[in-house]
C-alpha cells in the first residue's frame, strides 16, 4: 500500500527519516559517551521502540503511564520527572524507574526512602530564559513552577541527591544550551561536584539541518571534564523531527473573501500545537500565501471557528477529493490527539524505506465512546 492509498486522516511515520535522525543522535553518543533518552511526551509510538532502542539508551517519562510504556516496550534505562508524584502511583514508579527526578525538596524528602539507590535527582531552575516570546514553553519564566531556584535550593539536603536535572530549551540550537550552562555553573556549580550525573533535559534540536553538533559536543565534554559527571540528554522532537506526515482529504471548499478548504483533519484535534504555539506546519507542495497563483485557507470539519491550520498557496487549483500532506507530524501530534466534536482519531501507519506503507492502528466509534463512559 502506498501513502496515497491510506484512509484519511492518517499519520504516517517515515522510517527512513526516523533512522537518519537516530544515526545523528548515535554519533553524539559515540563521540562523547553521553546517554540519550527518548522523551516520550513528544513521540510515544511504541511500534518504533525496537528501532529506537538500537540507537538510544532508553526512555524518559512525565508520569506513570509513560514510565510503564518505556519499561514494557523498550526495556532500557527508564527515567521520570513530574512536578509532583501522586502517592497512589509512587510504589510502581519506584519499581520500574532508574532515575526519579523531583521538582522540589519537599517531594524529595517525602519519597527519598522509597527510591532505588542512586536514582534521586532534583530539577533546578537556572533562571535563564532563552524562549523569546513563547512563555508557555519557558520553564525559566518569572513565577515558573518547574525546578528549584538558587534562592530556594537546600544545600543541607544534598546528601540525598544523586543527580541534577534542568530542562529549559524548546526547539533550540546549541548556543542556547551553552548560555544556559553558564547560568547553571554560576548558580549551581558548587553542587555539580557533589553529584554523579547531570541531565540537560530536552529541547535540543540536534537533528535539524542547521544545528551546531560540534558545539553540543563541546558543551557535553565541558561538563564531563570539569565535574566528572555522567551526562544525559532527553530529546523528543529531535528523534522524530520531519519523520511523519498527516494525510488529509479536501471535503469541501467555502468561499467568503477567501477560499477555505474543509479538511477531514483538524488543527484543534490532530495538530494542537498549531494553535498552542502557534505555528504554521509545513505542507507538501504548499507555499506561502500569494507566492503561487492559488491561495487557500486550510480549516477543518469541526465547529470551532478558529480551527484553522493556516493559509497556503499552490501551483494548481485544489479540488474536493484531493489529498494534502502535512509534514513534520510525528512529534506532538499522536500524543496530543483529542476527539472534540466526535472527530475521528487519525489512523497510524508506517512508511518503510521502500515507500510501502503498513497500517499499524485504526480508530473508530468505540475509541470515542470509551473515553466518555
Amino acid at each position: 500500500m502506498r501513502i496515497e492509498e491510506l484512509p484519511t486522516p492518517c499519520y504516517v511515520v517515515d522510517e527512513k527519516k526516523l533512522k537518519e535522525n537516530l544515526m545523528i543522535l548515535n554519533r553524539v553518543r559515540q563521540e562523547t559517551g553521553c546517554k540519550i533518552l527518548l522523551a516520550q511526551k513528544a513521540f510515544s509510538m511504541f511500534y518504533e521502540y525496537p528501532l529506537i532502542g538500537r540507537y538510544l539508551d532508553g526512555t524518559t517519562a512525565s508520569g506513570l503511564y509513560e514510565a510503564r510504556l518505556g519499561k514494557e516496550e523498550m526495556g532500557k534505562e527508564n527515567h521520570i520527572f513530574s512536578p509532583a508524584y501522586p502517592e497512589k502511583d509512587f510504589k510502581e514508579i519506584a519499581s520500574i524507574c532508574d532515575h526519579i527526578i523531583f521538582n522540589s525538596f519537599s517531594q524529595l524528602m517525602k519519597y527519598k526512602d522509597r527510591c532505588p539507590a542512586g536514582s534521586v535527582g532534583i530539577r533546578i531552575n537556572p533562571e535563564c530564559s532563552t524562549q523569546g516570546d513563547h512563555a508557555i514553553y519557558d520553564p525559566c519564566a518569572p513565577g515558573s513552577r518547574l525546578g528549584v531556584t538558587r534562592e530556594a535550593f537546600r544545600e543541607d539536603l544534598m546528601q540525598y541527591v544523586d543527580g541534577i536535572h534542568f530542562h529549559t530549551l524548546c526547539e533550540q540550537n546549541a548556543d542556547d544550551l551553552e548560555r544556559t550552562l553558564d547560568a547553571v555553573e554560576e548558580k549551581f556549580g558548587e553542587f555539580l561536584f557533589q553529584v554523579k550525573w547531570l541531565n540537560m533535559g530536552g529541547g535540543h534540536h540536534i537533528t535539524r539541518e542547521d544545528y551546531d553538533i560540534g558545539l553540543l559536543i563541546r558543551c557535553i565534554r565541558r561538563m564531563q571534564e570539569k565535574y566528572h559527571l555522567d551526562i544525559y540528554l532527553e530529546p523528543g522532537e529531535a528523534v522524530a523531527l520531519n519523520a511523519g506526515y498527516l494525510a488529509t482529504e479536501v471535503l469541501d471548499i467555502v468561499e467568503n473573501g477567501i477560499s477555505t478548504l474543509i479538511l477531514d483533519a483538524s488543527a484543534a484535534c490532530h495538530m494542537p500545537d498549531v494553535l498552542e504555539m502557534p505555528y504554521r506546519p509545513p505542507l507538501k507542495d504548499g507555499h506561502e500565501p500569494g507566492e503561487k497563483p492559488y491561495t487557500y485557507r486550510l480549516s477543518s470539519n469541526t465547529c470551532l471557528a478558529g480551527d484553522i491550520t493556516g493559509d497556503y498557496s499552490f501551483e494548481q487549483p485544489v479540488h474536493v477529493g484531493d489529498r494534502l500532506y502535512f509534514q513534520d507530524m510525528a512529534i506532538y501530534s499522536m500524543v496530543k490527539n483529542n476527539t472534540f466534536n466526535g472527530m475521528a482519531l487519525p489512523s497510524i501507519a508506517v512508511m518503510k524505506e521502500d515507500g510501502e506503507c503498513e497500517m499499524i492502528k485504526k480508530f473508530g466509534y468505540q475509541d470515542f465512546k470509551g473515553r466518555l463512559s
